[in-house]
């Protein structure tokens, strides 16, 4: 079920996009999320059973729903930067990223926080039931914090690296 979802996900991204760099510029977040949740089950001792995946696979999609709403934090920005300045240049690209990157910090910050607040009890739990939510919480919350390093660094790096390639196709030469 795994590689069936991460296509959907491509898929997706890919109509929504209408570009595969795109698409697999927002899938970065999947392996980032991925490490995370792995790391997070490792260390718990649990085993990686159909519950451990299910919680993967809301990982995924999370992790992803945040990709994309950065992108669009930060091609609002570049669009803003290209309407004042005219012409978008290279200085201004690394504004208008930094600008988006900015705006989007605390809303990033306090969904990873809300998910950590609500996900921890769970793994601590020693009630009825727990032994069935452990599996499904521990992936998540693992790779909801190793995400939000994905998102807030990684995900403007490589935005900034495709639109300065663009940029370079479109005006040879320019630094």
């Amino acid at each position: 079920m795994i590689p069936l979802v991460l296509i959907v996900i491509f898929v997706l991204l890919y109509r929504t996009y209408g570009s595969a760099k795109e698409a697999a510029h927002v899938l970065l977040a999947v392996p980032f999320a991925l490490t995370g949740g792995i790391f997070l089950v490792k260390a718990m001792g649990l085993n990686f059973s159909v519950a451990v995946w299910v919680g993967f696979i809301a990982l995924f999609g999370t992790a992803v729903q945040t990709g994309v709403v950065m992108v669009i934090y930060l091609e609002e920005a570049v669009a803003r930067r290209t309407r004042l300045e005219g012409c978008l240049t290279k200085a201004g690209l690394h504004a208008a990223v930094i600008e988006g990157a900015l705006l989007r910090l605390r809303p990033k910050v306090m969904t990873v926080a809300t998910v950590v607040a609500g996900l921890l009890p769970l793994l601590w739990s020693t009630r009825i039931g727990a032994e069935f939510m452990k599996p499904l919480a521990a992936p998540v919350l693992g790779g909801m914090l190793s995400s939000l390093i994905h998102v807030l660094i990684v995900t403007p790096v490589i935005f900034t690296w495709l639109r300065e390639r663009e940029l370079q196709k479109m005006r040879p030469g320019m630094k």
